[in-house]
């Protein structure tokens, strides 16, 4: 058995009681105290997560806006320095390389942020398809990531920023941001439905602002935050998990990100022609949210069936603990994704109703 991938943060975990899994091949934590304690958390002050798992791609060169416009589905020449955009890499045929956010730093200087598991296939795609004047260079071992979501995210971290972090608006960055003398590029992108920043750091700094951002919110009561919670929170707000709601063999489209799909930009990118035609034409299957009305929770893989028609199955399921019901997320026949249309979920072999309801689930009060 290979020897499973730590973050940084690996020798701080014991200090707080961290449980952990095998995720995609690294140890990391599902839970501290518990997966609706930490949820709660963040919902209702704030909670802080390492996500040091994650790639950073560094992309440079004369050539990087027109290479990224051919490897992105979303359109790259929107974005300023200082911001962030979510897209999606495509295979020809329509389905998946990855979900990532693009950092513009500057002209010419990109930073990509994938997904864990998808690190090293990422970056041999972005290499496999390298044209004129472009660098790639893979910083994922030398950086860190930490994120504290929740409504108190600002007020805590802000006790530790040489800088007003109110100035970084949604999807934008700042970067050498003073953190108690640790420079760090900080963002707001978010991935729990809350308000919060992303803290890029360099690894050898990681453990110290870890402590030091828990140290500065104890009076709000920041809590340290697993896998766990996030995953709940994410799918509440209904955020994608690549290998669940993307995959190689599931669209964009299909998957209910088309907003980052934008095939009228000049750009050829690849994929193009597939989602061109699912967008002018409708997509074969749909990302739907149900709420079971038979008691079961839907679980990730389990089919979905219309009368004796399996059309379908669960892509993430789960009690909710904001809402306190049983409801999941389908990839589905798109003529059956109509709200209110009754199913039926195959739970340990017993099919049990449920309803297609309207996502996101849960969605913030912006003040």
């Amino acid at each position: 058995m290979s020897q499973l991938k730590r973050t940084p943060l690996y020798e701080v975990y014991k200090d707080y009681g961290a449980k952990t899994i095998d995720f995609g091949g690294w140890d990391l934590p599902v839970q501290f105290s518990s997966i609706k304690e930490e949820h709660e958390a963040v919902r209702t002050k704030a909670g802080l997560f390492d996500v040091s798992h994650m790639g950073e791609i560094e992309v440079k060169g004369t050539d990087s806006l027109k290479y990224l416009q051919k490897m992105m589905t979303n359109d790259i020449s929107k974005l300023k320095n200082s911001g962030a955009q979510y897209t999606a890499m495509c295979y020809e045929n329509g389905g998946t390389v990855d979900d990532l956010l693009v950092y513009k730093i500057e002209d010419d200087h990109y930073l990509l942020v994938v997904n864990a598991s998808n690190i090293e296939k990422d970056f041999n795609w972005l290499q496999d398809h390298a044209e004129g004047n472009v660098e790639l260079k893979n910083l994922s071992e030398d950086m860190a990531q930490l994120a504290i979501q929740g409504p108190l995210a600002e007020k805590v971290l802000q006790k530790l920023a040489g800088t007003n972090l109110s100035d970084i608006g949604f999807f934008k960055f700042q970067q050498d941001v003073d953190l108690n003398g640790k420079k760090a590029l900080v963002s707001r992108t978010g991935y729990t439905g809350e308000d919060g920043f992303e803290v890029y750091c360099d690894a050898k700094d990681a453990a110290a602002l870890w402590n030091e951002i828990l140290e500065a919110g104890k009076e709000e009561g920041v809590l340290p935050c697993g896998l766990g919670a996030r995953d709940t929170l994410r799918f509440e707000a209904n955020l994608a998990l690549y290998g669940q709601e993307l995959s190689p063999e599931i669209t964009p489209l299909e998957a209910g990100i088309g907003f980052a799909v934008k095939v009228n930009k000049e750009a050829d990118f690849i994929g193009k022609e597939v989602l061109k035609n699912q967008k002018e034409n409708g997509v074969p299957r749909k990302l739907a949210g149900i709420e079971m009305i038979d008691r079961g929770i839907p679980r990730h893989g389990y089919p979905v069936y219309k009368g004796e028609e399996l059309i379908g199955e669960v892509t993430t399921g789960t009690q909710s603990p904001t809402l306190k019901k049983n409801i999941g997320l389908v990839l589905i026949k798109k003529e059956h994704a109509e709200l209110g249309t009754e199913l039926e979920v195959e739970i340990r072999g017993k099919r049990l109703k449920a309803k297609i309801e309207a996502t996101p689930f849960y969605k913030r009060e912006k003040n």
